[in-house]
């Protein structure tokens, strides 16, 4: 079956600092990671319009069919989902557009372009482009930030980012963040807490303690989006 629809909501969601988690925790456990993070968006999905399209190692492409439903999902990601004890942050991008369909998988500008905005995202946070934003609607729960024009690879011209809010929070979650292995954290649950430098850290294991105590110039200062 092949498709084009003239408009589509593309979002791309994933586990910001991936790599440190792995390189921490070992393969295993951020394989475990993965599923459950796959399994909680999927679980998501019905109530926003969407339908996962294909996941790409820590990544998830998902197909939303109105930006409302797709921004609302991506909100849902970031605090529901990712926003818990010992789970790496999320961070969430998106484009809406014409898009043509083979085979069960989607390609086209509009998903390249959805991909470029989610690598300029950090942990915890929901982009989305000019595009998006002008069919998502006017919804009271919802806040879009104006996050300044930005050069994105093989696009001619720069795209508007908003980055998308719920009304009354943050853009940060306030968790500290592991700087080893770069899962958010409830304090009261670290399994340890050094200072380096004036700035309190938060572990989540004797293991993340021990690797940034042997070399604290390795992890410290590391940005929260960092993978």
């Amino acid at each position: 079956m092949s498709g084009n629809a003239e408009q589509q909501t593309f979002v791309f969601a994933d586990l910001a600092g991936f790599t440190a988690l792995t390189e921490a925790h070992g393969d295993e456990q951020a394989a475990d990671l993965v599923d459950e993070f796959s399994h909680s968006v999927r679980t998501l999905l019905g109530e926003h319009g969407g339908e996962q399209v294909k996941s790409i190692g820590d990544a998830l492409l998902v197909r939303c069919d109105s930006a409302d439903g797709a921004v609302g999902l991506g909100l849902c990601i970031v605090h529901d989902v990712a926003d818990r004890h010992g789970f790496p942050s999320v961070r969430v991008g998106m484009h809406s557009g014409p898009a043509v369909e083979r085979r069960g998988d989607w390609f086209g500008a509009t998903v390249n372009t959805a991909a470029r905005v989610a690598g300029l995202a950090g942990g915890g946070e929901v982009l989305l482009t000019e595009a998006t934003q002008a069919l998502a609607g006017d919804d009271r729960r919802i806040s879009f930030q104006p996050h300044g024009r930005h050069e994105l690879r093989n696009v001619a011209q720069p795209v508007r980012l908003y980055a998308a809010l719920r009304s009354g929070t943050e853009m940060d979650s306030g968790r500290p963040i592991d700087p080893v292995c770069r899962m958010a954290l409830d304090p009261g649950k670290a399994a340890g807490v050094l200072t380096h430098a004036g700035v309190e850290y938060h572990f989540c294991s004797l293991a993340c303690v021990k690797s940034f105590a042997s070399a604290p110039q390795s992890y410290a200062g590391e940005p929260d989006g960092s993978r």
